[in-house]
């Protein structure tokens, strides 16, 4: 059975492995405060899941999911993670992270900046633009439930929702669209990373990050978007 790490054990992170869970995926999720803070979550999570440290993870991953910011001087378990597939979930928050020249520049987005952080990894943008948290506001009950949950649906349904993929590895984006359609999603492939700023916040897709849209609607929101000028 497929093992995924999930390094970071906030809300993205473990909602992110409940419902991989639910697909049939075994999950060893961990933080930084180390496993023995986890035991709480892994007992809601079930006998699939399972918590380690960073490096341990990471190791035992048959590929991953960072569920944390970028940050300049992360430390991350690069020789654990090395050959792997890396889900990055990330969003480029100035109120959150404050400025980085590179991305304001356009010169790079922060997923190419986790690249470099991760260089012998393969890391791909994925899960970035669906909320891992209930509606705001809440207007039937089913809002209660996060939209990775909420907006799933079956492969035929007239109304499936569709998600961003974006990396510089094909087997990255294979495996994102796998993930995507079994937990009930389409894929818009918006590779290489340097085009992942088309799905940034601000950008036409992000307005409706919250409801979800169509995969046709996806793809033009997509071509729509304008960036920053670039730096010479």
């Amino acid at each position: 059975m497929t093992t995924i790490a999930v390094l970071g054990a906030g809300q993205a992170g473990s909602t992110f492995a409940r419902v991989a869970i639910a697909a049939g995926y075994d999950i060893v999720i961990a933080n930084s405060r180390g496993p023995q803070t986890l035991q709480a979550l892994v007992a809601q999570l079930g006998p699939k899941a399972r918590a380690a440290t960073v490096a341990d993870a990471a190791a035992q991953g048959d590929f991953a999911f960072v569920a944390f910011p970028y940050a300049p001087h992360s430390t991350l378990p690069v020789a654990e993670l090395a050959g792997k597939i890396v889900l990055d979930n990330n969003n480029y928050m100035i109120w959150r992270d404050g400025n980085y020249p590179e991305v304001d520049s356009g010169r790079k987005t922060v997923h190419e900046l986790r690249q470099e952080q991760l260089p012998a990894a393969k890391v791909v943008k994925a899960f970035s633009h669906v909320q891992f948290h209930p509606r705001v506001e809440i207007r039937v009950p089913s809002d209660a439930l996060p939209a990775l949950i909420r907006l799933a649906r079956p492969a035929c349904a007239p109304d499936r929702k569709a998600m961003v993929v974006s990396s510089d590895h094909p087997d990255a984006v294979e495996l994102v669209t796998r993930l995507y359609d079994e937990f009930g999603f389409d894929a818009v492939d918006n590779s290489p990373l340097r085009e992942s700023w088309r799905s940034a916040p601000g950008t036409p897709m992000w307005r409706h990050s919250v409801d979800g849209q169509g995969r046709e609607e996806l793809i033009s929101n997509l071509q729509r978007a304008q960036r920053p000028g670039r730096a010479g």
